[in-house]
């Protein structure tokens, strides 16, 4: 059973992929480039203040906008372990899947969670926010073999021999 424990990153509702990597920064040649502009617009301090690990709780329609592929991969690259929200754009939840990055949708914890404090996320069962849970969906588990795998080409090539 997979766990883990991250910071939490509270943003709120309709945060779309316009918020995660603004339009003028796609032209950008690779993601590693494009990361430190991640959620410019809305708040410009916050791809350099997140580390590896920390989880973002969302409010309703996260991922919503354009379905530019770019957007989950920013979010990966700062080093994000999870998204949780409230509801996602179904693109955006699909392009996230296909790059490895892991989305939760979870209706009540965006309520209660403040920023900064800490999770402990049991994949496909529960979030634990002092020590009250919350109950999560289990994905299907060939969604849970892109993710771990780290993006659908890579699962792929697991999956046909070819690493």
């Amino acid at each position: 059973m997979e766990q883990f424990t991250g910071r939490v990153w509270r943003l709120g509702d309709d945060i779309d992929t316009d918020i995660i990597i603004p339009t003028e920064y796609l032209a950008l040649k690779t993601i590693e480039e494009m990361k430190q502009y991640g959620f410019e617009p809305l708040r410009p301090e916050l791809a350099a203040q997140i580390h590896d690990g920390d989880v973002i709780v969302a409010g309703k329609n996260f991922g919503c906008g354009s379905s530019r592929e770019q957007a989950p991969e920013v979010i990966k690259a700062l080093g994000i372990r999870c998204v949780i929200a409230k509801s996602f754009a179904r693109i955006f939840f699909r392009n996230a899947i296909n790059n490895g990055l892991l989305l939760i949708e979870q209706p009540d914890l965006y309520d209660d969670v403040k920023e900064g404090d800490t999770i402990t996320v049991t994949v496909n069962q529960a979030v634990d926010y002092q020590e009250k849970f919350y109950p999560i969906t289990s994905l299907p588990e060939n969604l849970v073999e892109i993710i771990h795998a780290g993006g659908l080409v890579k699962a792929m090539r697991r999956r046909n021999g070819l690493v």
